[in-house]
């Protein structure tokens, strides 16, 4: 059986936090990761993030480079579930 590819998204902050600046990359392409592991910190008006994985897999690809900034709900990397 292959695996399924999922387009995951930056999650909404809150607040009217609707950006976020991509500072950090924690997961590479290729990594395998866990639910709950950190993929990426990001940088609001207000503080630095933790953007956690919603589900396990592994990274195939990522949707943005360090030094971007990302509205909520843009896709941000791309998981190969299983």
């Amino acid at each position: 059986m292959s695996d399924s590819l999922v387009d995951m998204h930056l999650p909404g902050f809150g607040h009217g936090l609707g950006e976020a600046l991509l500072i950090e990359w924690v997961a590479g392409v290729g990594d395998r990761v866990e639910r709950g592991d950190v993929i990426a910190v990001v940088e609001t008006d207000k503080a630095s993030t933790e953007v956690v994985a919603e589900r396990g897999g592994r990274v195939t690809a990522h949707s943005a480079t360090v030094g971007t900034i990302l509205k909520s709900g843009e896709v941000l990397y791309q998981l190969a579930a299983d």
